[in-house]
């Protein structure tokens, strides 16, 4: 049996952004990112954080700060009676030109090889132009939140580029509430 998934920034999408989080306390849960993802998960969605962190090849913290983070992240949700369903990260330099940094699809493909999912009937939700380009990448349905860097990317970087994302909403709670009804809509 194949799984639907929702596949999520984590910087700026389901916490504060703050640049890079070169210390633990830094890293904010944004408001409703429990609620959203517990309506995701009721409704059978997987939940996969696909996220680039080029903080260690750039020399500014440490390769194992990025998974305390991830860690640390996962702590808060539980606490909250939910959890993401695993992390997938790009720790390369974005000179490197590897195939897992978005906007290219490496992320996703990983999670495809590790779970039954069904591309088809999946998404992706981030608060940049570069995750909307990831979703029309590997061909699923890109939505941008405006958390983040979300209100000037839609503003300056979206024309510049003429990308166009899926649909548009104020957090990851609407987006969920979104996903659901366009969801239900295909079943």
């Amino acid at each position: 049996m194949r799984y639907p998934a929702i596949f999520l920034d984590r910087d700026g999408t389901l916490n504060e952004e703050v640049g890079y989080i070169n210390d633990l306390s830094r890293l904010k849960l944004l408001p409703r990112v429990a609620e959203a993802l517990k309506l995701l998960k009721n409704y059978g969605f997987k939940l996969i954080v696909i996220t680039n962190q080029s903080g260690p090849a750039r020399g500014y913290f440490p390769e194992k700060l990025v998974f305390e983070a991830n860690a640390l992240l996962q702590k808060r949700l539980k606490r909250k009676g939910i959890a993401i369903d695993d992390f997938f990260v790009c720790l390369h330099h974005p000179e490197e030109n590897c195939s897992c940094r978005k906007p290219k699809p490496g992320l996703i493909l990983q999670a495809l090889k590790k779970y039954p999912i069904d591309l088809k009937k999946s998404y992706l939700v981030g608060d940049k132009i570069i995750d909307i380009e990831t979703a029309q990448n590997i061909g699923i349905k890109g939505i941008l939140v405006l958390t983040g860097y979300g209100k000037g990317e839609l503003k300056y970087v979206a024309p510049k580029k003429g990308i166009k994302p899926y649909f548009v909403a104020k957090d990851l709670k609407e987006a969920a509430e979104f996903i659901i009804k366009d969801y239900s809509k295909e079943k």
